[in-house]
Parts: structure tokens; C-alpha cells; sequence
């Protein structure tokens, strides 16, 4: 398994320990999680920008340009969802309630799932 970034969106402060947040789009922060070979070499945070209506691309060009390969939501629409299919980004479902450490563990199990077209939210506040 080469070098990947898995991004999640997460609740101030960020970090393994920080709740996930509900929504992608109006998440504090994105933590992301660096991995070589199946083990979290570093940590880092990214400001979310504030969502505006018709925004969800603004966390695809930030996420994609931060390097994230991989994004584990809870929910996602699916203008979102195709950009980040665009820019190489794969998306995961990952359960609510959960930190983001035990969501990057269940992924790196090969416990979650990528999200289908037809599990998509239809966005809202």
C-alpha cells in the first residue's frame, strides 16, 4: 500500500480524537490522516471554509489540493460526491457517532464501504 491521505470531516479542534461531523459541508475543520502501509504516519488539520448555498465544491478543491485520496462522510449530495469522483477523491460511508480515529481504523480494516449514487443526501442546512 503506497502513501495515501484520508480526509474527514470533523468538529473543532480536529484530530483522531475529535468528533466526525454529520455534514461534510458545514464541518469546523477536515482532519487529515497521513498513511503508509496500513499505519497513520501524521495527523494535520484544515479550515473549512464557510458553506454557502451551492458551495459543496469549495471542500472538493480544498481536499483535492491538500492531497486527500480518500474522504470518509457520513453523508454527502451528489454534486459533492461527483466532484470528488472528478478530481480522484473516493468516497466512504462512515458510521455516525464515531471518532475520526475510529472511522480511519475501520477504513484501513477494510470495514467501510464507498458511497453508490443512490445513498446520497439531498443537502439542505
Amino acid at each position: 500500500m503506497a502513501r495515501e491521505t484520508i480526509a474527514v470531516p470533523s468538529m473543532n479542534p480536529g484530530g483522531l480524537e475529535s468528533a466526525r461531523s454529520g455534514h461534510f459541508g458545514h464541518c469546523d475543520v477536515f482532519t487529515l490522516v497521513h498513511v503508509e502501509n496500513g499505519a497513520i504516519q501524521e495527523v494535520s488539520i484544515l479550515d473549512n471554509p464557510p458553506h454557502v448555498q451551492g458551495g459543496c465544491f469549495a471542500p472538493v478543491n480544498i481536499l483535492h489540493q491538500g492531497g486527500a485520496s480518500s474522504l470518509i462522510v457520513g453523508g454527502i449530495g451528489m454534486r459533492p460526491l461527483m466532484g470528488f469522483k472528478q478530481v480522484g477523491i473516493e468516497v466512504y460511508y462512515g458510521p455516525e457517532g464515531e471518532t475520526v480515529g475510529a472511522v480511519i481504523n475501520q477504513l484501513l480494516e477494510g470495514k467501510l464501504q464507498a458511497i453508490a449514487p443512490n445513498q446520497v443526501c439531498g443537502g439542505g442546512v
